[in-house]
This record gives C-alpha cells, structure tokens and sequence, in this order.
C-alpha cells in the first residue's frame, strides 16, 4: 500500500468511529456538535439562538435540546438532548501541538464532512462572541465548510483533541483545546452549572474612535475606553458611571484597548478600582465584582 492508500483507510477508520457521534446544530444546520456523553452535546455558544434548538443525529433522526449549561465568553455550551443509543467520543490525554496531523469533522448544513490537515499553530488568542479574549486557541489547516465550528477536530486514533470555533481571515480554522481544565468546565456545564463572569454592564467605544469623538466636541485627547451605553441597574451604574465617561486605568493598568479591561476583569470577584474622566474632570469609583458573579 503506498501512503495515501494508508492515509484513506485511516480517514475511513475514523470517519465510521467519530462520524456517527457528530450533528448537526439548528433547523437549518448551521453549527456541528458532539455527543460527549449519554444525551448531553457540546457545541459553540455561538450556534444557539434562544435556549432551545434542534439537533439533528447521523441516522436522520431530529430532537428538540436544551441548554444544560453555557460559558458564553467561552464560546461553549453543553445541551441536554435524546441522544439514544450514540455512542459518546473520548477525549485525547495530550493536547495539538504545531505540526501534528489532525482530522475535522462537521455536519453544517446536515452533511457531513471529514477532512485532514495539520496544526499551523499554536496559543492562538480569538475574541467569544461578547469580546472577551479567550486564549490557548490552535490553528490548523483541515478544510472545513460553513456550519463546521462545534464540531471536533482529533488525532489519528479518532479522540477528540479540540472543538472548533470559527475561521480565521487566512482561511484556516481556530479550534479550542479541550485539556484537563476544559474538561472540567464541560463537566460543569453537563451538570448545569453555567460560568458567570464579571462584567460592568457597559457599551463600549475603542480608544482610536474615543480619541476622535473627543476631539471633535473640542476635548483634550486620552487613552481610554469611551462608555456609550449603561445597562440600568448594573454595577457600572451603581457606581454612578454614565454615557460619555472615559474609562482611563484599572487599578493601575491603563485602559490602551477592551482587552486591557477584560484582563482586569478577569478572575476579580471582589473590588475593581477604575479612573474615569467625566469631560475634563478626573475621578476615580470603586466597582463591587461580586454583585455580578
């Protein structure tokens, strides 16, 4: 046999092994997901609408889910639904590293797919779906269609190295790891324990465009994190933040993009100290974290 007939039997193997466990996300397939467990599936976040949604298994056969539990920063969620007698994938005990050969499976759109390729790269930042910086990410080159994130890329075994998230602007695919602490967190969301991060409660504009909005009413030029929106009752109007303040530093690390911001949230459940600067006057208020967590 020569190497590709070699490489087509292993596609086959576990194509036949891992296939039947993938599904499809939404009446019109627009995501993939996998069985990981007896009537529980993981999927991105990202693929739900509303807390239901249909999923739709290899043999044809469709169930309504339901949202177990969700890390929406994540891009995660694990969803109760009849799985019968599908039987769930394993999971790798390494995680990708650069140059190894890797196998993606979806079902976007109801077909499914396998393809092979190879990580490109690894500790890859990306943004989840409300902009938090999710980090350890890896890129790999497998082709994969539209409605492929959700679905699992893994090794030459058939076990599941990583789920994937979405394309990049090279055309390659960015999937997330699952490691021992990923792990954890998806068993959490299988038991129905959702992750809650803290957060202000505020819309916000980008330094490079707060910069412009400023000088344009005739204010001196700052670093920092123009508020264009605050939700009612949320710790940031709490704390008397309003339309139009600039968040300068937290604590004392300045606010030069979002990402410094959601740096300072992360991981704080107690007290987070934020300068502001209210036109040309600069205050500073103190944000109660545990109020959101």
């Amino acid at each position: 046999m020569t190497v590709l007939d070699d490489l087509a039997v292993t596609v086959r193997q576990i194509a036949s092994q891992v296939g039947p466990s993938v599904v499809s996300v939404g009446a019109d397939g627009r995501g993939s997901g996998v069985v990981i467990a007896k009537g529980k599936v993981l999927t991105n976040s990202h693929n739900l609408r509303d807390r239901t949604t249909s999923v739709a298994f290899a043999d044809g056969r469709t169930e309504q889910g339901s949202l177990a539990g969700a890390d929406v920063d994540g891009d995660l969620v694990v969803l109760d639904v009849d799985t019968r007698d599908v039987v769930p994938v394993s999971f790798a005990d390494s995680t990708p590293e650069a140059g190894d050969v890797v196998f993606a499976f979806s079902r976007g759109g109801h077909r499914p797919r396998v393809s092979f390729g190879m990580v490109s790269s690894v500790d890859v930042a990306f943004h989840g779906p409300r902009g938090r910086r999710v980090h350890g990410g890896v890129e790999h080159t497998a082709p994969l269609a539209r409605g492929s994130s959700g679905g699992p890329i893994t090794d030459g075994s058939g076990r599941v190295l990583a789920l994937n998230t979405h394309r990049t602007g090279r055309g390659f695919y960015v999937a997330r790891p699952i490691d021992a602490a990923l792990r954890a967190t998806i068993d959490d969301l299988a038991a129905g324990k959702s992750v809650v991060r803290p957060r202000l409660g505020v819309a916000l504009v980008p330094p490079h465009v707060a910069a412009k909005l400023r000088a344009s009413v005739g204010l001196q030029a700052r670093d920092g994190l123009l508020v264009r929106a605050v939700e009612p009752d949320s710790v940031a109007a709490n704390a008397g933040i309003a339309e139009g303040d600039l968040l300068v530093a937290a604590g004392d690390t300045p606010l030069t993009s979002i990402d410094a911001l959601y740096d300072a949230l992360a991981g704080n459940e107690g007290t987070l100290r934020l300068s502001i600067v209210r036109g040309t006057e600069e205050r500073t208020v103190e944000i109660d974290l545990s109020a959101t967590v």
